[in-house]
């Protein structure tokens, strides 16, 4: 018999336990290792049973059990230990407290899912692991930064996998209640409702749920509730769950929606409303448009004092190197919304060009969100450094006539939260040699502090917890799919001693989950070496609308089923967050093999790093830049192949090559039964990763390179009633509308040497036509460096301001300057005028650059 509703009943806490619902709807408990036993101890049967959470627990335990735990003296003690742990975490400075100099008062940053725990299932892969983490890490550093979000009533979706290996998706639905999030409710106790009007009359509502994580609010905006039509509450059912409307009105709500929940929450709660907004990905682009409509209808700005207004606050990040990977909308859609009461006073045509692709090649059929993003964010990322440079090369046409190199895309390395995803038993042994478990300040490298056999056995016990749960995993999917009888092959699958490498993520075809079946004979080989055999751990989720992905999928668990390497190979269904915990510590290695450079920056590998795994990758994403030889190994690309069939035969014969002949042997080389060079490798690896590969480090990156000059570029133009966004707006418009007539003249060098050496000058004088523009407006430059083969500068060249001399002949005006000349080899230069403003990020912002002919 089948509940037509559920929903939680919470128990009466004693005054003694009281405490007890404040940490249970912080979500601080999921990375503090003291609140997590806190209620794990209180049955720890049963927390296991219910998800290891807090609030469901409250809910679970009975009245009878919590009256008396009520009871023990030791218990309340405990409660009152953490109570008090928790009040100093949310009450005292932190880095962003003791940071010199001017600071955003609040950041909003937006995410279409945030991955804080697996009992929350807001997440599809990393891009919503990244969101958790950012969070996290503002919280502990203190940042005033709030996250907004959606509340999906069905998550994701759980995996199973059928007896033909088939994925099959599930979706259940969640009782916010029951999870410890709270509504955000007014002065008098009602629910807040946000509301968006929509054409034909329709309007979409919203309540707004609040998760505390740490020092850091998220708001997640529901549209179930009855205000709303049966078609309206369907809008935030499930994460990324439909296309064309529903999809759109999903992002609406995001963005619309989330500008105008953050008011609410910020006058409800004193907080100063946003000085920075970041879009975590194109998904919650209409922030932008919503933010100019508030300052056009209540501020009386007019569209490009708007737009100057809102790049001027707005960070942008990309997580996508495919434009496949991009949400992109009809543009007769996307206009029948623009053109409706939802954004009051904004010119639906202009708004509309702010998202269409007009570069060639481009469709302007659709609205494309990146595009929008990339509008209206003046300061924009990747996510590491080779994605940073594909980033400018996927989006350099909307910067045309400006050199890849230069296009104002930026790159900050995605990281982790090391305190949710370093391993219990790890925090252990940092507490014990060092007194805390801060992974970047730790030297693993000092077997004085941490043995050798220290520091094995605690990978033997992460190793042997995840042999434990894979086999768990195993009988319970064989349980639920099949007969229902286990076989006794379940209880030998996987062991403790072997060389194990783990693969978990998203399933899609780039990240190439089937090349390890190249070769399946040789697979095998590798796996049932009678003397050094290898297992490997797998898992990953193919989204429910990509066949191919599920096909890769069926692919590898059938390959796993065949007697012959039956334990030697593992595909573990419904990979989530609380699966990961456990998958990453147990691996001696981590493979990555997507095709090159279409990870962004990918952090599952980092996760593994920083338990002490060895990364076997492809040079891509984050790894690009951070392997140096000693923290796993590179798998060669084969860049040269001349199909995608050559190219994986190659890269997958490289890896074979890999496993058998480097790390087979570094992991079987014993010295009195510890391998010695291995944990040399692991412990370089935990000591170099562990200084730069947390989102700690990259949530500090954020607030110096982005935030505080987002804020200030916001406080500047802000001041005196706008009075700098104005001028802002009249200068790209009198630039814009002047420069298609500016060009170098003239250019006269006849200072240069025949015969030049490093320590002579190069004098230049370049005449410059600037129609009604005066120098000021102006950089007048002198690009030099070292030139290849094609005369082209290379990528290392430098820029020199030449200076304005005299006045305006016969509508030329000359700049000069003096160059000393440090350059050796072949050496160019040439000249070029880009716009100069105070407020621009980049003198190539605009897209506007004339060079010498």
């Amino acid at each position: 018999m089948k509940a037509i509703r559920t929903f939680t009943v919470r128990p009466v806490l004693a005054d003694s336990l009281a405490p007890l619902d404040r940490l249970a709807s912080n979500w601080r408990w999921s990375w503090s290792r003291a609140t997590y036993a806190l209620f794990a101890s209180m049955d720890p049967a049963r927390w296991e049973e219910i998800g290891e959470n807090p609030a469901r627990m409250l809910g679970a335990l009975g009245q009878d059990k919590l009256d008396q735990l009520a009871r023990d003296g030791e218990f309340v003690g405990r409660v009152r230990a953490e109570d008090e742990r928790l009040t100093a975490y949310l009450e005292g400075d932190r880095w962003f407290q003791n940071l010199e100099g001017d600071k955003p008062a609040h950041i909003a940053y937006f995410s279409p899912e945030f991955g804080v725990d697996g009992s929350l299932p807001q997440y599809s892969g990393g891009l919503g692991i990244l969101a958790g983490d950012h969070l996290k890490s503002a919280s502990d550093l203190g940042v005033p930064l709030t996250g907004v979000g959606l509340f999906y009533r069905a998550g994701y979706f759980r995996q199973s996998i059928g007896e033909d290996g088939w994925q099959r998706e599930s979706y259940p639905l969640l009782d916010p209640y029951g999870l410890g999030l709270t509504l955000l409710r007014d002065e008098d106790a009602a629910p807040v409702e946000i509301t968006l009007d929509l054409p034909g009359d329709r309007q979409l509502h919203s309540r707004v749920w609040v998760a505390d994580i740490g020092r850091v609010p998220l708001l997640l905006l529901d549209s179930e509730t009855p205000s709303n039509s049966e078609d309206m509450r369907r809008v935030t059912d499930r994460l990324y769950g439909g296309g064309g409307e529903h999809r759109l009105l999903q992002e609406l709500l995001l963005g619309v929606g989330g500008v105008r929940a953050v008011r609410a929450w910020s006058a409800l709660n004193g907080k100063p409303t946003p000085d920075v907004y970041h879009t975590n990905e194109g998904h919650a682009g209409f922030q932008g448009l919503e933010r100019m409509s508030e300052l056009i209808t209540q501020d009386g700005l007019d569209f490009d004092q708007a737009l100057a207004q809102v790049r001027a606050s707005t960070v942008f990040t990309t997580h996508t190197p495919v434009p496949a990977g991009i949400d992109r909308f009809p543009r007769d859609l996307i206009a029948d919304f623009l053109a409706s009461s939802l954004f009051t006073g904004l010119d639906a045509g202009r708004a509309i060009a702010l998202g269409l692709e007009t570069y060639d090649g481009g469709d302007q059929g659709v609205f494309n969100m990146a595009v929008l993003g990339l509008h209206l964010g003046q300061h924009a990322n990747g996510v590491s450094v080779l994605h940073g440079e594909v980033s400018r090369g996927m989006f350099g046409q909307l910067w045309p006539g400006v050199d890849t190199e230069e296009v104002p895309i930026t790159s900050i390395t995605n990281g982790v939260h090391a305190p949710t995803w370093v391993h219990p038993a790890l925090k252990g042994v940092s507490e014990r040699a060092w007194g805390n478990a801060h992974t970047d300040t730790h030297d693993w490298t000092d077997r004085g502090i941490v043995s050798d056999g220290e520091l094995w056995g605690v990978r033997q016990h992460m190793k042997q917890q995840l042999v434990a749960e894979a086999r768990r995993r195993v009988a319970a999917s064989i349980q639920a799919t099949g007969s229902g009888v286990v076989p006794s092959w379940v209880e030998r699958i996987l062991d403790p001693e072997v060389l194990t490498i783990g693969f978990a993520r998203r399933v899609p075809t780039y990240k190439r989950l089937t090349l390890m079946l190249r070769d399946p004979e040789r697979l095998t080989k590798l796996l049932t070496d009678p003397d050094r055999p290898v297992q490997i751990v797998i898992g990953g989720k193919s989204h429910p609308a990509d066949d191919s992905g599920k096909i890769l999928i069926q692919q590898l668990v059938r390959f796993s089923r065949d007697p012959q390497v039956r334990g030697r190979i593992v595909f573990l269904p419904d990979y989530e967050i609380s699966l990961a915990k456990t998958l990453y510590p147990g691996c001696d290695v981590w493979l990555n093999n997507p095709l090159r450079p279409l990870e962004a920056c990918g952090t599952s590998g980092m996760k593994a790093a920083l338990n002490g795994a060895l990364n076997l990758s492809i040079l891509d994403g984050w790894w690009d830049e951070w392997y140096d030889g000693q923290n796993g190994w590179a798998i060669p690309t084969a860049d040269t192949a001349s199909n995608d069939e050559e190219r994986d035969d190659a890269e997958a014969s490289a890896l074979y090559d890999l496993i058998e002949h480097q790390l087979v042997p570094r992991f079987y080389e014993r010295e009195n039964g510890l391998p010695l060079a291995w944990l040399g490798m692991v412990r370089h690896t935990m000591t170099e990763l562990g200084k730069k590969a947390t989102s700690d480090r990259m949530v500090r990156d954020y607030v110096t390179r982005l935030y505080v000059p987002a804020a200030a570029h916001d406080a500047a133009l802000r001041a005196n009633r706008f009075k700098e966004a104005k001028a802002l707006a009249v200068f790209v418009s009198r630039v814009r509308d002047a420069w298609p007539r500016v060009h170098v003249d003239n250019v006269d060098s006849s200072g240069i040497p025949q015969q030049a050496q490093a320590g002579d000058t190069l004098e230049v004088r370049a005449g410059v036509r600037l129609d009604g523009l005066s120098p000021d407006d102006v950089a007048v430059e002198l690009a030099y460096g070292r030139t290849n083969e094609d005369d082209a500068l290379a990528g290392d060249r430098s820029v020199y301001r030449l200076s304005p001399v005299g006045k305006e002949v016969d509508g030329v005006t000359t700049f000069t300057g003096v160059l000393p000349l440090t350059v050796t080899g072949t050496f160019g230069y040439t000249v070029r005028v880009v716009p100069t403003h105070p407020q621009l990020v980049s003198p190539v912002e605009l897209g506007l650059v004339t060079y010498a002919s």
